[in-house]
């Protein structure tokens, strides 16, 4: 019998003797825990781990014992725990107790040198950092892996460049990994997992290297913009339809502000001419000066007569340097692991991120380009193509301009991450106009930002079920959540608990979903999602889905802000249950595409499908695409897997808001399905030489 079976068996025969006992152990915490499944093990747990090596492990285990821990890990569960060594440990404590940096709260609030010194607290705070809910082992973080630990705080791992070691945030080396116990596993760490309480500014003035991009986020004021950490008053929803159980599915108790940072470290900006914030402002007036003028390519601030600034008045949202440091500046977190999904996606297709800055309604694009991250790399006629179901050739797909590489060695703070570049991030009129220039493609959990700051986007089912208790709804799959109606800003309930959000993180699900994940909405729904900004010009709005026969029918609406009296109907609903046809002739020689969408399976066609492509979007549809698949069935050939054409119309870089609401009121049960959202620009998809590629 092997370990996890037998962990089965022992748990079915000891279960009903251990739950009285275990539920002794859980009642002086707050986290949850899975009752149904407790017992103690007669092999090694984590906790006998450590015990039975107490001359390596006993530090640590006083921190666990002393926040009851130490019986957790006694008991049955899957956890993971990067132990320290005592010396790591000692080593630790010393330093907390050495530090005098913060006036309010000397030696970090410890009473004494030494564990006994050690609060509560902060006991808690070293373990939880240490503990995972679930079983993560070394070949899971080998090749750079962002956890969420018990304490909600992030580790990022990765492998040292010179040893070859598997390290945790960039200095803890794992020394011996992958020891399974009966609970799970443990690592054993050269270091303590330090945590920073600092917020991005603080975080930041520890590493000299950015000294003068810190001078000047301090100088522009936009230091205090980057202070929140906790949305407070969340609306826990109160009802359920019949398909989800609200005893069992995961609702997020708390949602995390973020915020991440691209900075130019000062070498790069000597390298380009910069040594002061005088320097600084002349080459962001270069840059930003006539970004606004009657032939400037920053359409929102033209577009309402926004004056630029080059005074030397720094905190004017509307200054040249100002502008240059915002445009540095997202309003969610990302970590260096984080920045890509690569769910289902086939081998041929670009992977890339559209990212929204706090310059008002401005994108960058992220491009992975041989593993690594590029920031605004343009690629000419990058969505066109002059081939059948192939991108372009190298003969109209060509590099414009390389992209600014992202570095490694992200910095995390309290609140966000701050990552290096090797080049000078700007909004120049390359980016609106070249790298912009194409079809863009928007994640439903991209649009946002509260799943990315919270760590919620395409999150593993295995930590969504761990961090639920161990127990989950099998409504669609344990990895799923019902958000409450005001978790995310970008997001607007026209009538409260009526609309039932779910974002459902699809790992591991085999869904026809673009990286995996999907919004799902049930009850008599009716909400808004705002679009991302986009710079002017005429646009096809998309939405990616997948029909079956739960789906529901909705009528779209668009406005300017998410106020009901802006909102104009959009074209016919749309029936979501409608799974298009695949037919033949009785012959097998004519096909015969759908009566609504007019879909067919594209490799029937000789051409692949290309002038079925221009029949089905006179009819308001268009196929998924090549760039992922359902299954063993790429999207392009599945019939559920559809793109609905919701508007060509003229967009102003600003504020745009979606409305969803169901024309089946009477039917609670029917589902509202969002996987992602496209806006293609009209030299895209009405080309007069190429047609857009297939991906």
């Amino acid at each position: 019998m092997n370990k996890k079976n037998s962990r089965q068996f022992f748990g079915r025969m000891l279960l009903a003797a251990m739950i009285p006992i275990v539920a002794g152990l859980f009642s002086g915490c707050s986290e949850k825990i899975d009752e149904s499944n407790l017992y103690t093990f007669t092999g090694e747990t984590i906790e006998d781990y450590l015990k039975n090596r107490e001359d390596q492990f006993s530090n640590f285990n006083y921190i666990l014992t002393r926040i009851g821990y130490d019986k957790i890990l006694s008991a049955y569960g899957t956890y993971t725990c990067f132990a320290p060594t005592n010396e790591a440990v000692t080593k630790y404590v010393d330093s907390l107790y050495n530090d005098m940096s913060n006036a309010d709260l000397p030696h970090n609030g410890m009473t004494a040198q030494g564990l006994e010194g050690l609060t509560d607290s902060l006991c808690r705070d070293i373990a939880l950092f240490h503990l995972l809910y679930s079983e993560v082992m070394g070949v899971d973080m080998s090749n750079g892996m962002t956890i969420s630990t018990m304490l909600g705080r992030d580790i990022n791992t990765s492998i040292d460049s010179i040893s070859g070691n598997l390290v945790l945030n960039n200095y803890s080396l794992v020394t011996t990994m992958d020891n399974e116990l009966e609970n799970g596993v443990l690592h054993e760490i050269n270091h303590v997992i330090t945590r920073s309480n600092n917020m991005m500014a603080g975080e930041m003035g520890k590493h000299p290297e950015y000294s003068l991009f810190l001078q000047a986020l301090t100088v522009t004021g936009l230091v205090d913009s980057l202070g929140l950490q906790e949305r407070k008053g969340l609306i826990q929803p109160k009802k359920f339809c019949n398909k989800a159980s609200g005893g069992k599915i995961y609702v997020p108790k708390v949602c995390k502000y973020g915020y991440t940072i691209f900075a130019e470290t000062d070498d790069v900006l000597k390298e380009n001419g910069i040594n002061s914030i005088d320097d600084l402002f002349e080459y962001a007036k270069k840059v930003y000066e006539n970004s606004a003028d009657a032939n400037g390519w920053y359409d929102y601030y033209r577009n309402r007569g926004i004056q630029v600034s080059t005074a030397r008045d720094y905190q004017n949202p509307a200054n040249v340097l100002n502008m240059f440091m915002r445009y540095h500046i997202l309003k969610y977190s990302i970590s260096y692991n984080k920045m890509f999904y690569t769910y289902a996606q086939s081998q041929k297709a670009l992977v890339y991120e559209y990212l929204e800055t706090m310059l008002p309604y401005t994108l960058m694009k992220m491009s992975r380009v041989n593993g690594k991250p590029y920031l605004n790399r343009w690629v000419s006629n990058s969505t066109l193509t002059d081939r059948v179901a192939e991108m372009g050739s190298d003969n109209i797909c060509t590099v414009m301009r390389e992209g600014i590489e992202v570095g490694k060695d992200n910095i995390q703070s309290l609140n966000g991450y701050i990552h290096p570049i090797n080049g000078m991030l700007v909004y120049d009129f390359n980016v609106p106009h070249g790298v912009l220039n194409e079809r863009m493609r928007f994640d439903d959990s991209s649009l946002l930002p509260e799943l990315m700051s919270t760590g919620l986007r395409c999150k593993n089912p295995a930590e969504v079920k761990a961090e639920n208790g161990g127990t989950f709804d099998t409504f669609g799959g344990n990895g799923n959540m019902r958000l409450p109606e005001n978790f995310c800003e970008y997001l607007k309930v026209y009538n409260g608990d009526n609309t039932e959000i779910y974002y459902l993180g699809g790992q591991d699900c085999g869904w026809a979903n673009y990286q995996g994940d999907e919004i799902l909405c049930l009850g008599t729904y009716d909400f808004a999602l705002r679009l991302p900004p986009v710079p002017d010009g005429t646009y096809e709005l998309r939405m990616g889905y997948s029909a079956n026969g739960n789906r529901g029918m909705l009528q779209f609406y668009l406005g300017r802000n998410n106020s009901v009296s802006s909102m104009q109907a959009l074209d016919i609903p749309l029936d979501m249950r409608v799974v298009p046809k695949n037919e033949m002739s009785a012959d097998g020689t004519v096909i015969i595409p759908d009566a609504v969408t007019g879909w067919s399976l594209y490799t029937n066609h000789e051409d692949l499908g290309v002038e079925s492509d221009a029949n089905m979007r006179n009819l308001g549809y268009m196929r998924g695409p090549l760039c992922f698949s359902y299954g063993s069935t790429i999207a392009r050939a599945y019939a559920g897997d559809l793109r609905r054409i919701v508007t060509r119309q003229q967009f102003e870089q600003g504020d745009y808001w979606l409305r969803f609401k169901t024309v089946l009121p009477n039917n609670t049960n029917t589902e509202f399905h969002l996987d992602y959202i496209e806006f293609c620009p009209e030299n895209v998809y009405n080309n007069s030489q190429y047609v857009e590629d297939m991906y």
